[in-house]
């Protein structure tokens, strides 16, 4: 069984595991191949509330590219345009996931690994993690579909500040640039990833599915459409709707079952 990339299920909560941890979880193609395959089988699971994306080990969520594929696998435009039209599909299968994602960041975020993290929708690291895009130094292009995410979660001065610069930083700049949600000391990245894990598994899962649909769209320019608007509405006549309206009545925990 292939298991660059792998994923274990733990009832609501899925975690996607990066698993190369000899060369710090850097990406090859078999890597982005396997990670879009998981991540669209995983959207494809209803039964899922969260997924929780992770390197192997504690020193890398992703330490970049693994070089030694360039001379084979990108050494000309033509093999490049190909290996990165598999990259975007990979990045497109974790950005639009039905289900919420978080990304548990130890250690090295670098390069592909950052891209990752970018398109998931919260990003927890410790405070020893380490973030960047040094591929200046390789005379190397991030192709659009790459940047696109990037653009998105800091907007075009950062993104062309951690491009142009080529600077590995830490924790507490990826947080002010926005790059994370929260940082946590490195014992607590962990608990802390999956407490929010578990703090979103308990919402309505169409609710939190819905939010996901809503923000990715709002970001593309062309206008709602009527039937669009109309969908911000459908929750209403949802079952979800019903029993966490009543739980709250109640005073009690509402069980929702995705329908």
């Amino acid at each position: 069984m292939n298991d660059s990339v792998f994923a274990n299920v733990d009832g609501e909560i899925a975690t996607v595991i990066l698993n190369a941890p000899e060369r710090l979880n850097a990406l090859n193609k078999d890597s982005w191949l396997r990670l879009g395959d998981v991540m669209e089988s995983l959207s494809a699971n209803d039964d899922l509330r969260c997924i929780v994306l992770r390197g192997a080990g504690d020193k890398a969520f992703a330490a970049g590219a693994d070089i030694k594929e360039f001379e084979t696998e990108r050494a000309n435009a033509k093999l490049a345009k190909i290996y990165g039209e598999l990259v975007a599909k990979t990045m497109s299968a974790v950005a639009t996931c039905r289900h919420p994602t978080v990304a548990m960041i130890k250690g090295a975020c670098i390069g592909g690994g950052l891209e990752i993290a970018a398109c998931c929708d919260i990003r927890i690291c410790g405070q020893s993690s380490r973030f960047g895009i040094p591929i200046k130094r390789l005379g190397l292009v991030m192709a659009h579909a790459e940047l696109d995410m990037l653009l998105a979660l800091v907007g075009r001065s950062r993104a062309l500040e951690i491009l142009l610069e080529g600077e590995i930083f830490g924790a507490d700049k990826a947080l002010e640039m926005g790059l994370v949600n929260r940082v946590v000391s490195d014992d607590q990245v962990e608990t802390e990833a999956y407490a929010a894990a578990g703090r979103i598994a308990e919402g309505a899962p169409l609710t939190a599915r819905w939010h996901k649909k809503f923000a990715l769209r709002l970001m593309e320019p062309e206008p709602l459409s009527d039937a669009e608007r109309d969908e911000g509405y459908a929750c209403f006549d949802t079952a979800d709707f019903k029993a966490g309206v009543d739980a709250f009545v109640a005073k009690k925990k509402p069980k929702f079952s995705g329908k």
